[in-house]
């Protein structure tokens, strides 16, 4: 019962520090006059990914990199397949993505997985693979960079007088309690798996990633009900490069990551997939049949995760 109060403590930790990190980080990049295409990719992506760094950097610090590795291939599948699959759902009309996102993140959000899949097939990622996956990483943000400042326009309108001290408090507090997260998460999920008998990659994988994906899909919902569907579907893509890259990088750099490659591969299987059922018809739009097909593709990542190993 104390290691379920300590999960659950963590996963609301989690949450709570991923809305004040959010809300620090768009206010302090508008203050700075960011355009909101570098907001969805880069700052909101790595705000809303800040619970799974916590996460994967804390276990790996404490020798359990599995629980870390889980629960970011976990979060990558949660965050196409739930979060992107219940905003189809949620409003008629469609997601419409635009050409920038399908050109320059969604073949890097596809290949991702791919060479994880490759990096894993003898059981362990090192560090050596893990400054690839950081090489890459600091490419697409010096790329995205390039074009979100080409293209940056109106921002007339981000120059309106902000007090940015405020937004760093609340980036602060929610650093400070994504911190904590990543502890109590570990320690929860870690004494769920001995007692339960639960491998600790599954436990990450299903369990704590559905946690941390809670700011992704609070982000996503809110996009969507507010009609900014660009800004949800770069935060969503964005927050699985950052996943895959930033944080397996920093994690592989810390301690080698020894994972059961039939696992990882299996998730990444359905990583994989999630992304397919994204890609748009000619017209850029996505339709709730996608919706509907994500969802019973999560369903059925579940059921596979209970039921499979």
């Amino acid at each position: 019962m104390r290691d379920l109060l300590t999960f659950l403590l963590g996963v609301v930790f989690a949450a709570a520090g991923g809305e004040l990190f959010v809300r620090g980080t768009v206010n302090l990049g508008r203050w700075a006059g960011i355009s909101p295409a570098l907001l969805a990719m880069t700052l909101a992506a790595l705000a809303t990914s800040s619970p799974e760094l916590a996460v994967s950097l804390g276990a790996a610090l404490l020798g359990k990199p599995a629980v870390g590795f889980g629960d970011v291939l976990g979060s990558n599948v949660v965050n196409i397949s739930l979060v992107l699959g219940s905003a189809l759902l949620l409003r008629s009309g469609g997601i419409r993505v635009s050409r920038e996102i399908l050109h320059r993140d969604y073949p890097l959000a596809c290949i991702t997985p791919l060479a994880t899949w490759y990096f894993i097939s003898d059981g362990v990622v090192e560090w050596v693979e893990g400054l690839v996956f950081l090489g890459v990483f600091v490419l697409w943000l010096i790329l995205s960079l390039r074009e979100a400042m080409r293209q940056r326009s109106g921002t007339r309108e981000l120059e309106n007088p902000i007090n940015p001290w405020p937004s760093v408090l609340l980036l602060i507090v929610g650093l400070g309690c994504l911190i904590g997260a990543g502890e109590l998460v570990v320690t929860g999920a870690k004494g769920l798996a001995l007692r339960l008998g639960i491998d600790e990659f599954i436990v990450g994988a299903l369990i704590v990633s559905f946690g941390t994906s809670v700011p992704e899909l609070a982000t996503v919902i809110v996009s969507r009900v507010r009609g900014h569907d660009e800004v949800g579907v770069g935060t969503v893509l964005g927050s699985n490069i950052l996943n895959g890259l930033l944080i397996v990088g920093i994690a592989a750099l810390i301690t080698p990551i020894r994972i059961n490659p039939l696992e990882a591969g299996i998730i990444l299987l359905f990583g994989i997939a999630s992304l397919l059922l994204v890609w748009p018809a000619k017209t850029g739009l996505l339709g709730r049949s996608r919706g509907i097909a994500l969802l019973t593709l999560y369903g059925l990542w579940m059921f596979v995760l209970i039921h499979g190993f």
